[in-house]
């Protein structure tokens, strides 16, 4: 159960706008991704050998399928906040829709700023514990606002949030098992050797 916090969440105009709903995680997810990158000092010969380096789990996809399956999963996460909130908040609705939909718009607000802390976390800062509780959090939260739209607000928008749900699901598990293998400590690669360097 969550409340509605007016400070915690995004204004009702991004809500409203289509346009602004689904181009907001998108813009700030490539942000993110991009600033995480060009904070990264090493040469990009450096970055593959490295990635090559680090113990991975089975299943693990190419890196290049990342950018284009989380620039989908934020539009559809963006379209369905859009649809619950927009639909939700209609002055023709019951005061326990519209207030569903507010507290939905709340916790998408607050799920939003995890995601986008999770690449600074592991990638930045070398921080995989936290970066994995951050994923499993945001497994939580997405499985419950998912259920709260979509009972009590819109069901499209619900169900639009079950592939985002389980991509968090296997991004938790790739998460946990890079973490896990790599005995918890990702800090970059010397020369190549795999031998960590020493902090």
């Amino acid at each position: 159960m969550t409340t509605y916090i007016p400070s915690l969440t995004l204004p009702e105009a991004i809500f409203g706008s289509l346009p602004g709903s689904i181009l907001l995680p998108i813009t700030l997810g490539s942000a993110v991704g991009y600033s995480t990158r060009r904070n990264n000092t090493q040469t990009a010969a450096t970055n593959r050998r490295e990635s090559l380096t680090l113990k991975q789990p089975p299943l693990r996809p190419p890196a290049s399928v990342f950018p284009p399956v989380w620039t989908a999963l934020y539009g559809v996460m963006g379209y369905a906040a859009h649809r619950a909130v927009y639909l939700g908040t209609s002055p023709l609705n019951t005061t326990d829709t519209i207030l569903a939909a507010r507290q939905g718009a709340t916790l998408y607000t607050i799920q939003l700023g995890l995601n986008l802390a999770w690449m600074p976390l592991f990638y930045g800062l070398n921080r995989p514990v936290l970066a994995t509780i951050d994923a499993a959090a945001l497994v939580g939260i997405n499985s419950y606002l998912a259920w709260l739209w979509g009972t009590k607000v819109d069901e499209v928008a619900g169900w639009l949030l079950v592939p985002y749900v389980g991509w968090l699901g296997f991004a938790t598990y790739l998460s946990f098992g890079t973490g896990y293998l790599n005995n918890w400590d990702l800090s970059p690669i010397v020369g190549g050797q795999g031998k960590k360097k020493s902090t």
